[in-house]
């Protein structure tokens, strides 16, 4: 029997792309709320388990795997009935691969964590104009890759789809995805928002960050 924990918080974009893959494959799993602004990530007990103390951590049966691209990888390869979210053949896989580290290496750490910092941890009103440009950029590649293509990596679906709308849905608490400019993003969310499960594991949550953001009144400088 699969016995599955996922550590984490709804709001947080990583966990929701592991949400929408166990729920994607269909896998039962314990869902442990981490709150961090009690700093329960930093507790010795969730140290052990994430040395990183980041958000989402997965443990299978008492081992720990934390990023959630390592996670979602993992999770097909494990207990996916086929390989479709995340195919063995290997130029398939490398698009997949060059998406999720274009997710992790551009998306999140160079649009959406600096952006966050200023505004939540450091209290920042006025955010300089090279952080909205950032998000653009965003915008402007994710467009180029779905242009001819139903999805982030082909035509099919995969774990490159969960990884990067969970962030691209989250920028929107900075910079609109203009419908007309970005058609194909536009499109793209659609299709994704018509998966049985989209809401629950990723559009409440994304709902949550874009409220707690546009709380904070930030703008940016022109």
């Amino acid at each position: 029997m699969v016995k599955l924990t996922l550590y984490g918080l709804d709001p947080s974009p990583p966990v929701r792309a592991v949400k929408l893959t166990l729920a994607a494959l269909n896998l039962p799993y314990e869902y442990v709320n981490v709150n961090l602004l009690a700093r329960e990530h930093l507790s010795s007990e969730y140290l052990e388990k994430n040395p990183q103390h980041t958000v989402p951590t997965l443990d299978d049966d008492g081992n720990f795997i934390w990023d959630s691209h390592a996670i979602i990888a993992y999770l097909v390869s494990k207990y996916g009935d086929t390989d479709a979210l995340y195919p063995k053949d290997p130029l398939q896989r490398a698009k997949i691969d060059q998406r999720l580290h274009f997710e992790s290496g551009v998306v999140f750490a160079n649009s959406l964590r600096p952006i966050s910092k200023a505004v939540l941890f450091l209290g920042q009103t006025t955010l300089p104009k090279e952080r909205y440009d950032a998000v653009i950029e965003v915008y402007d590649f994710v467009e180029t890759f779905l242009k001819g293509q139903e999805y982030i990596a082909g035509n099919q679906l995969t774990i490159a789809d969960f990884s990067i709308v969970s962030t691209v849905t989250s920028l929107v608490a900075f910079v609109d995805i203009d419908p007309v400019k970005y058609p194909g993003i536009t499109a793209w969310i659609k299709k994704l928002e018509k998966l049985p499960y989209y809401e629950e594991a990723n559009g409440k949550g994304t709902r949550q960050l874009v409220a707690i953001f546009k709380s904070k009144n930030f703008t940016f400088e022109t």
